[in-house]
């Protein structure tokens, strides 16, 4: 996965202006949420294969992130939640850096224990977790064995 191809920013302007600011400032501006650092996860649509770009919690775990596809508690899963399943390889801008990761679902004891690192991250996701009937998935990112950090300003 590079940050390379047809990019299709969120149809939500919120995530859309934030990216931007993000992208542009490196994440000096719209860098945070709550004043808990984010990071942007390029990923490609399931259905279109353009590249598409989320803000999410930085929560970083043994060398990569997790990723936590919440949606604020609401009934659905977000659609990048469908996007990683089809498309594991991804991309995370974490300020100026851009690295390649591959995205893998965890379940059982594995998540119980990955829900630790998680809330003690973004303390909110206890209350979406009791908002909704839906289980909150989770993704741990771990970087490609071919992965060389480079500086997102020199990528197109």
């Amino acid at each position: 996965m590079t940050s390379h191809g047809d990019y299709e920013p969120s149809p939500f302007r919120r995530i859309r202006d934030q990216v931007a600011r993000y992208e542009a400032t490196d994440g000096r501006e719209g860098g945070t949420l709550e004043d808990r650092p984010v990071i942007i996860l390029s990923h490609r649509g399931a259905k279109t294969g353009k590249l598409r770009k989320t803000p999410l919690m930085r929560i970083e775990y043994n060398g990569g992130y997790l990723a936590v596809a919440s949606y604020g508690g609401a009934p659905d899963h977000p659609v990048w939640y469908y996007n990683l399943l089809a498309h594991p390889l991804v991309e995370v801008r974490d300020g100026a850096t851009s690295r390649a990761f591959r995205a893998r679902e965890v379940s059982g004891a594995e998540k119980a224990e990955l829900w630790k690192t998680a809330d003690a991250a973004w303390p909110h996701f206890p209350e979406y977790r009791a908002r909704t009937d839906r289980e909150l998935p989770v993704f741990v990112l771990s970087p490609t064995p071919d992965q060389e950090t480079s500086d997102a300003r020199d990528q197109p």
